[in-house]
């Protein structure tokens, strides 16, 4: 569902502009081959002037070759009974395999988007796998938890989505993650200076978005998809496109060598800038309290047992596992 959506977008001009043309590789597997084969199809009656291939394949020595760009998107669900250290392990596996694919074929430039859940954790395990392509090349996406956090903020306030600035998510795609209240703006004034509710910003703010994937599964009985594409064309447009002044956006990405203490060789959302060359930088100039920085230590620590948890799969040892909290990811279910 999330690639459908997508893979439209893409190929209308949308997201790499109306100047650059785009040739689509999809990856799947033997069972969702003929499904592919048929979206394929759409695609070229859809006539899109920029689209100039769209091929489809089971191997990703052959699908990752020459790519500039990998959105990986797919991974295995959890199922009843499942521990999510089992999650870790059956998931892990597929990126470990994907980075390698990457590492010996993609673009040596090639940057790299993890949505498979979860997908912190498969972000980092890709870039142990890929080690001839920068780690900073490699995303875990949180833009979906940023947008959700800007409509709350939004909402709340009586205004458009687009006047809710400097919005940071912090840490794991997980329910520990962390949105930042204290760092964002409405309308370009301190989030804390237009809503004074502190308790409704640290407890229903706070809780809603982390809880809101699980609470749209409950709804409608799925995970989202349509909100989910729009995010990655967001987060991609964040990357190739210049960061407004003064603003950032937030993306899971390498810790080694940022600049707020948070620990290294993990991959944890953080805010960042672009000059839209693909690239980023991390903001430095940011605010930090005992409330923000308690949350940014939890989460933190539930990435740290995670990597533990799949250090097989990143040459690190015997994987341990001991994740005392069952954080369910939205959409893991």
């Amino acid at each position: 569902m999330i690639a459908n959506h997508l893979l439209f977008q893409l190929a209308s001009g949308e997201v790499f502009g109306q100047d650059q043309p785009i040739a689509l590789k999809l990856l799947g597997s033997e069972r969702s081959l003929q499904a592919l084969e048929g979206v394929a199809m759409e695609l070229e009656d859809s006539l899109y002037p920029l689209l100039r291939e769209v091929s489809i394949g089971i191997d990703p020595y052959e699908v990752f070759e020459d790519a500039d760009w990998a959105l990986l998107i797919g991974a295995k669900p959890r199922g009843p009974g499942m521990e999510r250290a089992a999650l870790l392990d059956i998931n892990g596996q597929i990126f470990a395999d994907q980075g390698k694919a990457l590492n010996t074929v993609a673009s040596p430039n090639v940057k790299v988007i993890v949505v498979g859940n979860p997908c912190n954790t498969n972000a980092l395990i890709c870039i142990k796998n890929a080690p001839n392509i920068p780690a900073k090349n490699f995303h875990a996406l949180t833009r979906l938890d940023e947008n959700r956090a800007k409509c709350q903020l939004a909402l709340k306030a009586g205004v458009f989505y687009d006047k809710v600035s400097n919005m940071t998510i912090w840490g794991n795609h997980s329910t520990t993650q962390v949105p930042d209240f204290l760092n964002a703006k409405i309308d370009g004034r301190p989030v804390k200076e237009v809503i004074k509710d502190t308790k409704w910003l640290e407890e229903e703010f706070t809780m809603t978005v982390q809880n809101r994937g699980g609470v749209l599964i409950q709804k409608w009985g799925r995970s989202s998809a349509a909100s989910t594409s729009v995010s990655i064309v967001d987060a991609i447009k964040s990357l190739v496109t210049p960061t407004p002044e003064g603003d950032w956006f937030s993306s899971g990405v390498y810790t080694t060598g940022n600049p707020y203490g948070i620990a290294e060789d993990i991959v944890f959302s953080m805010p960042c800038r672009s000059k839209g060359d693909g690239d980023y930088e991390l903001v430095s100039d940011v605010l930090m309290d005992d409330f923000l920085w308690e949350r940014i230590k939890k989460t933190e620590a539930e990435l740290l047992a995670e990597k533990k948890c799949v250090a097989h799969l990143t040459g690190e040892g015997i994987a341990f596992c001991d994740l005392r909290e069952d954080t369910m990811l939205p959409g893991e279910m």
